[in-house]
């Protein structure tokens, strides 16, 4: 780097994740600086790569948040803020106004928090999204129940993927619901669901142009696996196929029309059933979960944690950054809830399975393969076959959280 000083970076980590990007940055010259929460302390952090940890009882605490880390910043000059979990995002959003520091403030960090600011954003910028309102005005909510068919969808503004979503069949569902939910019902949105294949687009951003995205699919919508139970599978599509090509244009639209100007995003799509047209769902300015990195850097050859810390170390040091040569591969992920604490793989002994999950009551697998047919036959054929081996529905609260991309 061309500074004499290293640049601070301050990780805000509500989840244990990020391990290649501190790993990254550490390996850039960066000073790599690690909020947590106390309930973390023992999660297995790359310490060697931290210079130092630290520990608060609740990351989501704003004002506590916003004093512990003005605190700190009268030992170190932070260059940045980084959220690694996707809860971070708003709180790393607000130290970042209140320090005057780079990167996604408050109101843009909303778009790829919030729910309804990011369909707002990119209906205004003439991209498609599912008819939707919000819950505020109760004679624009008598409108849309009339002109919008049923079923819709209730979704939390703030929630991360399929967490906390409800599938409502009729218009007195809907008001029994809201009542349920009392003075909360205004941080929720109604939607019209679309039935339809779910695909996600992860990229790299670089001065407000995507420089580097690639398209995958859920086998099964998360929303269904995780509230219906299933085994969870994404695959990258082929390359060149026509919804590779509609979906990367659409997604290059849509990031900058969210003003992320530099980082990493992780956007969400449906195509319906009905037309064949594509809808845009939701985006998160992250490296997506699921274990979606580990897919997008077997069949691409981008870490895509690692190139946010690059993306971020360059930006605060004034040099250039570049994409990494890549792959032209094909991967694939299948992972599920298990009934067994330690399940065994051996008899999975495809060659072309390249990462094995190590995790208590789960099992999973990622595939790596040049032959697309191939790589969605074995992934299909691995998804039964962990249904008959391994399957357990778990709590609905676990899948969730398991399976939000």
């Amino acid at each position: 780097m061309s500074n004499s000083q290293p640049i601070v970076i301050l990780c805000l980590a509500s989840a244990c994740k990020g391990h290649d990007f501190i790993h990254t940055a550490k390996h850039l010259g960066a000073t790599v600086l690690l909020i947590t929460e106390e309930k973390r302390r023992e999660d297995g952090w790359p310490v060697d790569d931290v210079d130092q940890m630290f520990y608060m009882p609740d990351l989501s605490h704003k004002q506590h948040v916003l004093n512990a880390v003005s605190y700190l910043a009268r030992s170190y000059k932070l260059d940045t803020i980084v959220p690694l979990d996707d809860y971070d995002v708003e709180m790393a959003a607000t130290l970042r106004e209140h320090m005057r520091l780079p990167g996604l403030g408050d109101s843009i960090a909303r778009f790829f928090r919030d729910k309804l600011a990011m369909r707002v954003q990119a209906a205004r910028n003439g991209i498609r999204v599912p008819p939707f309102t919000g819950l505020f005005n109760y004679d624009e909510l008598r409108r849309f129940l009339a002109d919008v068919p049923p079923p819709w969808v209730l979704k939390p503004r703030s929630e991360a993927g399929a967490i906390g979503i409800r599938k409502l069949h009729d218009a007195e569902q809907v008001w029994r619901t809201l009542d349920e939910l009392g003075d909360k019902q205004s941080h929720y949105l109604l939607e019209q669901f679309v039935p339809g294949a779910i695909y996600h687009v992860d990229s790299v951003v670089v001065d407000g142009t995507v420089q580097f995205s690639i398209v995958s699919k859920y086998a099964r919508p998360p929303l269904s696996v995780s509230h219906e139970g299933g085994v969870f599978s994404t695959r990258t599509v082929l390359r060149n196929a026509p919804d590779a090509r509609a979906l990367r244009a659409m997604n290059a639209q849509l990031l900058p029309a969210l003003q992320l100007d530099r980082g990493v995003a992780h956007a969400e799509y449906i195509q319906a059933d009905s037309t064949g047209e594509f809808f845009f769902l939701e985006v998160a300015a992250r490296v997506g979960g699921a274990h979606i990195a580990e897919v997008v850097e077997f069949a691409s050859g981008v870490n895509l944690w690692a190139e946010w810390a690059k993306l971020v170390v360059t930006a605060a040091s004034h040099t250039a950054y570049e994409l990494p040569e890549m792959r032209d591969l094909y991967a694939a992920s299948v992972i599920c809830l298990a009934q067994q604490e330690k399940p065994d793989l051996s008899a999975y002994s495809y060659p072309e399975i390249v990462w094995r999950l190590n995790k208590p009551y789960h099992a999973g697998v990622i595939l790596q393969s040049a032959d697309y047919q191939r790589t969605i036959t074995l992934a299909d054929e691995i998804m039964h076959r962990f249904t008959a081996d391994f399957l357990t529905h778990g709590n609905v609260k676990e899948a969730q959280r398991v399976y939000s991309g």
